[in-house]
C-alpha cells in the first residue's frame, strides 16, 4: 500500500515538474538516448526510467543543480554514440555546458537549440554534424563563453551572428568545409581569446582588423584555406598573442617585420606558403619565441645573426626554401635547441662545432645541402638524440664513435657523402634505432662480429668500399626488413644465417667478390620480395627450394658462376615479375608455361649451354645424361633411355588416375552450392557456376581468377573465385573481403553483390566494371586516351572512397593493398575502390596496429609498414600517393626505374636534378608524354598533394579527408598558365 502512494506521489511530482514544458528532463534525456545509439544499440546504458524526481540526476554525463534541473550534460567520455541531437534538447533550458564531443553524431544541429540560453560551454567537437551552422541559435545565448565545433562536415559561410556574442572566450570552426572570407565582424569580439579558422576552405583577404581583438592569445586560420596577399601587418599589435598558426593557406608576399613585436609569442607557424624575401631580423624581438616554423616557402637570404637573442628557443624549421650562406655558430648555444630541421637549402660550410653540447638536441636535418666539414662529436651529449640525418652533402672524415654509443637514435640517414674510416661497431647494436642508412660513401674496413640492434628495420651500407666477410650476426636483426651490402668488397660466403629473419624481404648484395653457392636456406625466408646476389662469383645450381618464396618479386642472380638447370618449379611463382639469369652458366632447356609466359629471352642471355624452349634439340641435356658414345654404349644408352621413359609414363598416368578417381569423389561430397545474397538478385547458384569457363576469364591474380559472367537477366556480373575457407591468410582475403564489404556502402566503393561457395570453393560476385581497372588501362595501350580530366577525377572519386573508410567507418577500415589495379572504372570511368582481401578494422583512429607479415603490392607499401610492420590509415595514404604519381607520370610504381628503385624515388631523384628547379620544371620532368591539352596549375597542385601522401614520416602526411578536401578545392588558374597544348 505504501508503495502504491509513493508511485502516485512521484507520478504527481513529475506531472507538476513538466507541466510548463510538457516534458521532464528525465523524459527528454530518455528521448536523447533513443536518439544517440552506441554500437549495437547500446551506449547510456544507466540511462533507464526510475520512479524517482532526481533519478537521471545520477546518469552517467549527467549533474543537476538543487531543483533536479539538468545544467551539465557531458559525453565525452562514453562509448561511442551514433545518431542525432534531437529537436528536444532546447527543452533543458537550464544547461550551462553541453559537452558531446568525439562522437558520430550527424544531421543538421536542431534549430531549437535556440532555447539553451543558459549556456556558457558548447562543444561538439569531432562529430560529423552537416549543413550550415545556425548562427541564430546563439543569439540568446549571452553567457557563452566557449563555442567548439571543430572537426565536423558543416559548410557554407562562417556565422556572422556570433559576433554578438559579448562573453566568447574561446571560439574553434575549424576542421569544416566552411567557404567564403572570415567576416570583419569577428573583431568586435573583443572578448576573445581563442580563434580557430584552420582546415577550412576559406578565401579574400585575412582581415586586418582581427588585430583589435586585444586579448587574444591564440590565432589558428591555416591548413587548406586559400587567402589572397599575405600577412597584415597590423597582426603585430596583437600585444596578448601567444601562438599564430597561418600554415598552408597560399600567403604570399614577405614576413612582416611588425610580427617581431610580439613579445609573448611562443609559437610561429608559417610553413607551407608562398612566402619570399629575406627573414625580417627583427623577429629576434620574439624573446618568448620556442617554436618557429618557416619551411617550405620561397624564403631566401641567411639566417640574421640577430637571431641568437632567440634564447627560449627549441624547433627551428626552415626546410625546403631557398636560404644559403653558414648555418651560425649561435645555432650551437641555444639552450634548450631539440629540432634542426633547414635541409633543402642551400647551406655551405661547416656545422656549429658545438651544436649538441647543450644536451637537449632531440632531431637533426640538413640534408639536401652543400655542408662539408666533420660531423660534430657532441651532437648526442645529453642522449637524447631520436634522428640524425645528413644525407646529401659533402661531410668529410669518419663518423664520430660516440655515435655508437648514443642509445636514444632510432633513425641514422647519412648516405651520400664523403664520409670515411671504419663505421663505429656501436652503430649495429643500438637498442631503438630502426633506420640506418650509411650508403654511397667511403667508409672501408670491416663489419663488426656482433650485433644486437633487434629494432632496425632498414640497413643499407652499398656502395662504400667495407671488405671481409658479411658477418652471419645479420641473422641476430630479428626485426630487419631490408638489407643492402652491394657494391661493396665483401668476400666468402652468403651467411645462411640471414634466411632465418621472418621479416626479410628484400637482400641486395650485388657488386662484391662472394664466392660459394646460394644458401639452401633461402627456400626457409618466406618473407622475400626482393633478391639481388648478381655480379658476384656465386657457384652451384640454384637451390631448388627457391621456389617456395611465394611473394617473391624480384630474382636477379646474373653475371655469376652458377651451373645446373633453371628449377621448373619457376613457373608457379605468380608474384615473380623481373627474372634476372644472364650471364651464367646454366644449362638445359628453358621451363615453359606458368610464370614463365611473363619473361622473355633478354631474362636468359648470356648463357650458351641453355636452350629455347622450342628447340629441336639441346646439346647439353645430352651432355647432362652422359654424353653420346659410339657402339654399343650408344645403344644400350638409347634402350636404357626408351625404358625409363615408359617407366615414368606408366608412373604418371597411374598418379593421374588416382588424382582423378579422388577429386570425382571429392566433388561429388562438395556439390552443394548456397548463394548467399547481400541485396535482391535475380539469379541462381546455377547461373553463376555457368559462367566458370576459360574465354570468360578476364583477369588472374594471387588470391584467384576474375570471371565476366553474364545472368539470365541481361546483369553482367564479375565472378572472383578463391580456394579454401579457412580463415585468415588460408582464405585468400574471403573473411576479410566478406566483413568489409559485406556491410559497407559507397558510391566509390565497389559492391559486393553477394557470393557463392561451397565446402571447397569460394566464388564473390561484384558489379561488373566494364572498364577494368585504372593499372590495366593507363599502363595499357590505351593509357594515351586517358586525358587529364579523367584522371583528376578518377583521383578524386577513388579519394572519396579512401576517405569513407577511414573517416565514416566504425570502427575504420584499412584497405592495406591500395593500389591502380585496384580501383576499377565502370562504363563511365567512375572509380571504385575493390580488392578488400587484406583489409583491416581499426578500433582506435591515429593508433597504429602490429602485423604478422608484410601484405600488400610492391612499390605501394609504406616505409613504415615495411620496416616496423605497423599499419594505420596513413599507411593508405603512402599507397594513394603513388597511384598519384602514376596518374601524372604515366609509369608504373617498379620494374622502369632499374633494380631498387620506385617511382616515389625516381621522382625525387629526377626533380632533384632540374637545372632550375620550380614546380613547374618539377612536374614537367616527370609529366606523362603522352599527355597534352592538360591545366599546368591542376598537375602541380595534384603532384604537390602526391607527394605530400608518399612522405617517410607517417605523421607528416595528410589525412584522406584532408586529401579529398585538397582535390576538390584546387587552385584558382591564371588565363595564362590555364592549359598546356
Amino acid at each position: 500500500m505504501k508503495m502504491r502512494i509513493s508511485l502516485a506521489f512521484f507520478l504527481i511530482l513529475l506531472l507538476l515538474a513538466s507541466a510548463s514544458s510538457g516534458y521532464s528532463d528525465l523524459e527528454i534525456l530518455l528521448k536523447m538516448k533513443t536518439s544517440m545509439l552506441g554500437p549495437h544499440g547500446r551506449g547510456l546504458d544507466d540511462w533507464k526510467f526510475w520512479p524517482s524526481f532526481s533519478a537521471h540526476c545520477s546518469f552517467s554525463g549527467v549533474t543537476c543543480d538543487e531543483d533536479s534541473r539538468v545544467v551539465s550534460l557531458t559525453l565525452s567520455s562514453h562509448c561511442l554514440l551514433t545518431g542525432y541531437i534531437p529537436p528536444e534538447i532546447g527543452l533543458l533550458n537550464k544547461l550551462v555546458n553541453l559537452t558531446l564531443s568525439s562522437h558520430n553524431l550527424t544531421r543538421s544541429l536542431p534549430l531549437e537549440m535556440a532555447d539553451l540560453t543558459s549556456l556558457r560551454f558548447l562543444n561538439i567537437s569531432n562529430n560529423g554534424f552537416v549543413g550550415n551552422f545556425p548562427g541564430e541559435i546563439t543569439l540568446g545565448m549571452a553567457q557563452l563563453e566557449v563555442l567548439d565545433i571543430y572537426n565536423n562536415n558543416f559548410s557554407g559561410p562562417l556565422p556572422v551572428e556570433l559576433a554578438h556574442l559579448k562573453n566568447l572566450k574561446h571560439l574553434h570552426l575549424g576542421g569544416n568545409y566552411f567557404s567564403g572570407s572570415i567576416p570583419e565582424l569577428y573583431s568586435e569580439i573583443q572578448s576573445l581569446e581563442y580563434l580557430g579558422l584552420n582546415g577550412n576552405g576559406l578565401s579574400g583577404k585575412v582581415p586586418s582588423s582581427l588585430a583589435k581583438l586585444k586579448n587574444l592569445r591564440s590565432l589558428y586560420l591555416g591548413y587548406y584555406s586559400s587567402y589572397e596577399g599575405g600577412i597584415p601587418p597590423e597582426f603585430g599589435f596583437l600585444s596578448s598573442l601567444e601562438v599564430l598558426d597561418m600554415a598552408f593557406c597560399n600567403l604570399t608576399g614577405e614576413i612582416p617585420s611588425t610580427l617581431g613585436l610580439l613579445k609573448r609569442l611562443h609559437t610561429l607557424f608559417l610553413q607551407m606558403n608562398n612566402l619570399s624575401g629575406f627573414i625580417p631580423p627583427e623577429l629576434s624581438g620574439l624573446i618568448s619565441l620556442k617554436s618557429l616554423d618557416l619551411s617550405i616557402n620561397g624564403l631566401t637570404g641567411e639566417i640574421p645573426e640577430s637571431f641568437s637573442e632567440l634564447k627560449n628557443i627549441t624547433l627551428i624549421h626552415l626546410f625546403r626554401n631557398n636560404m644559403y650562406g653558414q648555418i651560425p655558430e649561435f645555432i650551437g648555444d641555444f639552450p634548450n635547441l631539440e629540432v634542426l630541421h633547414v635541409w633543402g637549402n642551400n647551406f655551405v660550410f661547416e656545422l656549429p662545432k658545438n651544436l649538441g653540447r647543450s644536451g637537449k638536441l632531440k632531431m637533426l636535418d640538413v640534408s639536401f645541402n652543400h655542408l662539408t666539414g666533420t660531423i660534430p662529436r657532441d651532437l648526442c651529449k645529453g642522449g637524447k638524440l631520436e634522428e640524425l640525418i645528413l644525407m646529401n652533402n659533402f661531410f668529410l672524415g669518419p663518423l664520430p664513435e660516440e655515435l655508437g654509443q648514443c642509445k636514444s637514435l632510432s633513425k641514422i640517414r647519412i648516405m651520400n657523402n664523403f664520409l670515411t674510416g671504419t663505421i663505429p661497431a656501436g652503430i649495429f647494436n643500438l637498442p631503438l634505432v630502426t633506420v640506418v642508412e650509411l650508403n654511397d660513401n667511403f667508409f672501408s674496413g670491416e663489419l663488426p662480429s656482433e650485433m644486437s640492434g633487434n629494432e632496425v628495420g632498414l640497413l643499407t651500407i652499398s656502395n662504400n668500399n667495407i671488405s671481409g666477410r658479411i658477418p652471419p650476426a645479420f641473422g641476430k636483426l630479428s626485426n630487419l626488413h631490408i638489407l643492402s651490402l652491394g657494391l661493396n668488397k665483401f668476400s666468402g660466403e652468403i651467411p645462411g644465417e640471414i634466411f632465418s629473419l621472418k621479416y626479410l624481404t628484400t637482400i641486395n648484395i650485388t657488386g662484391n667478390n662472394l664466392t660459394g653457392e646460394i644458401p639452401p636456406s633461402i627456400s626457409q625466408c618466406a618473407s622475400l620480395t626482393a633478391v639481388d646476389f648478381s655480379r658476384n662469383r656465386l657457384q652451384g645450381e640454384i637451390p631448388k627450394g627457391i621456389a617456395e618464396l611465394k611473394d617473391l618479386s624480384i630474382l636477379n642472380i646474373s653475371q655469376n658462376q652458377l651451373t645446373g638447370q633453371i628449377p621448373s618449379d619457376i613457373r608457379y611463382m605468380t608474384s615473380l615479375t623481373i627474372l634476372d639469369l644472364t650471364y651464367n652458366n646454366l644449362l638445359g632447356r628453358i621451363p615453359t608455361g606458368g610464370q614463365f609466359l611473363v619473361f622473355n629471352g633478354s631474362s636468359f642471355v648470356g648463357n650458351p649451354n641453355l636452350c629455347a624452349p622450342r628447340q629441336p634439340s639441346c646439346p647439353s641435356l645430352i651432355t647432362l645424361s652422359g654424353g653420346s658414345g659410339h657402339g654399343q654404349t650408344a645403344s644400350f644408352g638409347t634402350s636404357k633411355l626408351i625404358i625409363t621413359v615408359i617407366a615414368l609414363v606408366t608412373v604418371l598416368l597411374l598418379i593421374i588416375l588416382t588424382v582423378y578417381r579422388m577429386r570425382k569423389k571429392r566433388l561429388q561430397k562438395s556439390r552443394a552450392w548456397k548463394l548467399t545474397a547481400f541485396q535482391r538478385l535475380d539469379f541462381k547458384a546455377e547461373d553463376v557456376l555457368e559462367c566458370l569457363k576459360e574465354e570468360n576469364i578476364i583477369g588472374k591474380g594471387g588470391a584467384g581468377i576474375v570471371y565476366r559472367g553474364s545472368m539470365p537477366d541481361g546483369v553482367d556480373v564479375a565472378i572472383k573465385r578463391l580456394v579454401g575457407r579457412g580463415s585468415g591468410r588460408s582464405d585468400h582475403g574471403f573473411s576479410a573481403e566478406i566483413q568489409t564489404l559485406g556491410r559497407i556502402r559507397h558510391r566509390h566503393i565497389v559492391r559486393l553483390l553477394g557470393y557463392v561457395s561451397n565446402k571447397d570453393t569460394n566464388l564473390l560476385l561484384y558489379e561488373y566494371m566494364p572498364n577494368g581497372s585504372l593499372g590495366e588501362l593507363l599502363h595499357g595501350s590505351k593509357g594515351g586516351h586517358l586525358k587529364w580530366e579523367t584522371r583528376y577525377r578518377i583521383a578524386v572519386e577513388a579519394a572519396k572512397g579512401l576517405c569513407y573508410l577511414h573517416h565514416d567507418c566504425s570502427p575504420l577500415i584499412i584497405h592495406r593493398d591500395v593500389k591502380s589495379n585496384n580501383i576499377l572504372l565502370d562504363s563511365d570511368f567512375e572509380a571504385h575502390v575493390a580488392d578488400f582481401g587484406l583489409a583491416k578494422f581499426l578500433q582506435d583512429a591515429g593508433a597504429s596496429e602490429c602485423m604478422s607479415s608484410i601484405a600488400g603490392s610492391y612499390g605501394y607499401i609504406a616505409p613504415e609498414y615495411a620496416y616496423t610492420l605497423k599499419v594505420d590509415e596513413k599507411s593508405d595514404v603512402y599507397s594513394f600517393g603513388v597511384v598519384l604519381l602514376e596518374l601524372i607520370a604515366g609509369r608504373k610504381p617498379v620494374g622502369e626505374f632499374g633494380d631498387g628503385v620506385d617511382i616515389v624515388r625516381w621522382v625525387r631523384k629526377t626533380t632533384s636534378e632540374v637545372s632550375q628547379p620550380s614546380d613547374t620544371a618539377s612536374v614537367l620532368a616527370i609529366l606523362d608524354s603522352r599527355l597534352t591539352g592538360y591545366p599546368l596549375t591542376g598537375v602541380i597542385h595534384l603532384f604537390k598533394i602526391a607527394m605530400m601522401c608518399v612522405e617517410d614520416e607517417s605523421s607528416a602526411r595528410p589525412t584522406m579527408r584532408e586529401v579529398v578536401h585538397m582535390l576538390t578545392n584546387p587552385p584558382r588558374q591564371s588565363a595564362a598558365s590555364l592549359c598546356i597544348l
